[in-house]
């Protein structure tokens, strides 16, 4: 057990019992101390105790499905960490998943060596502080990173922790293009990060496109340069 690892509890929503003891045993060899629950309503009231510093969320529960959950979790915490794990793998899947405030989707099978790494990876995440001004303003968006929240016009706006370390993240780049990679590599903290097969990037970025452009049919903010990445464009600060 390592000084990083022994004081995060992680919580296990998952009911097949097969794959539950076995991520149970794995996070315990990795030094996590962890809780495991089978249904969607004990999931949440648990997620919401305040006691874990991450979630390992199924997605097909008794009673609230794991999209509820996570739905649920992020009306009231943007920044407790959640990684789906579902054999639910299909491009529709993912992108509800990560629509609900995701931080990672891990579809099964997975390999143990790439959930420790997305385990690991979004708990040193977790534990960085918003950095910056603190501030984004362009146009009629202003958005307050350490706050999570902003506005459009007259339009409030609410943030997750990720879509904030994004948004961030490019706005401090804004003078250049920033590859998929590179957020991949800053933003979630993945190694060999060229190599990664995940829809991560472009799903938060579609909906951070939803919150703080006008037109998501022809974004004026969040650019998507083909073949090269994402830039916050700005014509006049």
């Amino acid at each position: 057990m390592t000084n990083e690892t022994k004081s995060i509890s992680v919580l296990i929503v998952e009911d097949e019992l097969a794959i539950a003891e076995g991520l149970v045993d794995l996070c315990e060899m990795n030094g996590y101390n962890v809780k495991h629950v089978a249904d969607g309503e004990s999931g949440l009231a648990e997620a919401l105790s305040g006691k874990y510093g991450l979630v390992l969320l199924d997605l097909m529960l008794p009673g609230l499905d794991g999209f509820t959950v996570c739905d649920k979790i992020r009306e009231q915490d943007k920044c407790l960490p959640i990684i789906i794990l579902s054999a639910k793998n299909s491009d529709d899947d993912i992108i509800n998943g990560l629509k609900y405030g995701a931080d990672d989707y891990v579809a099964k099978p997975f390999s143990v060596p790439m959930l420790l790494a997305r385990i690991s990876a979004v708990l040193r995440r977790s534990r960085q502080p918003i950095e910056g001004d603190g501030k984004l303003v362009a146009g009629n968006l202003r958005v307050n990173f350490r706050e999570y929240a902003g506005m459009r016009g007259s339009e409030e706006l609410q943030f997750t922790r990720k879509e904030i370390e994004i948004l961030e993240y490019l706005w401090k780049n804004r003078d250049r293009v920033v590859s998929r990679a590179e957020l991949l590599r800053e933003v979630w903290d993945y190694e060999n990060a060229e190599s990664v097969d995940t829809r991560t990037v472009d799903i938060h970025i579609t909906k951070l496109r939803k919150k703080i452009e006008d037109d998501t049919s022809h974004p004026q903010l969040l650019v998507t340069f083909r073949g090269e990445g994402y830039q916050f464009r700005v014509t006049s600060e």
